[in-house]
């Protein structure tokens, strides 16, 4: 794959790094949504499809991309689909910081090691490439201001977005109430990206167990809650 273009795990971090604090917003469920945006991405690559509400692996060869590569190879040891949900809920611990150490030797943030209350360490992220988290994030303004369908890229970022609870982080206060709905309804744009993102929030409603129920008419996804994930990362550094 090449690299002149971010992958959807990347796209969706930089988007939840806030370039005042130097910290991921919604790091409980940012787990979560990242490993959602490894499955929409191998399946924009053409390497997993949706079986239902499951994920088939339909060609093995790797990607070139080593985070990627990895979890398309968890998936292929499985030996047959998976449901989405538990793919999700499964153990992600250090996910985050995975990305965040990728995006360092990319270039594309830098760490800036710092200390709480004088005693805990702690390191914070800085992006240095503004360019292209304006880019990302231009998309999802643009496609919230004309309403005009999204690329499926774009389409799935916003549903992962919406799932992982970013919307009051892009367009807070009751101003970006509107903002917020449209970013919500962006998500019947792409059927994979749908998939994951609903597959997100049931694993953060505990839904985990239950087989998925089809989405009500219009695609409207229920709201997501605010509970944190318990196999989430409890590292301070990225918090």
């Amino acid at each position: 794959m090449g690299r002149s273009r971010r992958t959807i795990p990347e796209e969706l971090l930089l988007l939840a790094l806030d370039p005042a604090t130097g910290t991921t917003a919604q790091p409980q469920s940012l787990d979560l949504g990242l490993a959602g945006a490894q499955l929409v991405e191998l399946a924009l690559a053409g390497r997993i499809a949706p079986d239902g509400d499951r994920i088939a692996v339909v060609m093995p060869r790797p990607t070139g991309d080593p985070t990627l590569d990895s979890a398309l190879e968890l998936l292929r040891r499985r030996g047959s689909p998976v449901r989405a949900v538990h793919w999700i809920g499964g153990p992600r611990l250090g996910l985050r910081q995975i990305y965040l150490s990728h995006l360092e030797r990319c270039g594309m943030v830098h760490a800036v090691a710092g200390q709480m209350c004088g005693v805990l360490p702690t390191t914070r992220y800085q992006a240095t490439e503004t360019a292209i988290s304006r880019d990302i994030r231009s998309r999802l303004d643009s496609a919230i201001r004309t309403g005009v369908p999204p690329d499926p890229r774009t389409a799935a970022l916003a549903a992962l977005a919406h799932a992982v609870g970013l919307g009051k982080h892009l367009y807070p206060g009751n101003e970006g109430r509107s903002s917020r709905s449209r970013l919500r309804d962006l998500i019947r744009h792409d059927p994979m990206g749908g998939l994951v993102a609903h597959a997100v929030m049931d694993v953060q409603n505990g839904a985990a167990a239950q087989p998925r129920r089809n989405p009500a008419p219009g695609g409207r996804p229920p709201a997501v809650p605010m509970q944190p994930h318990r196999g989430s990362m409890a590292r301070v550094a990225a918090h």
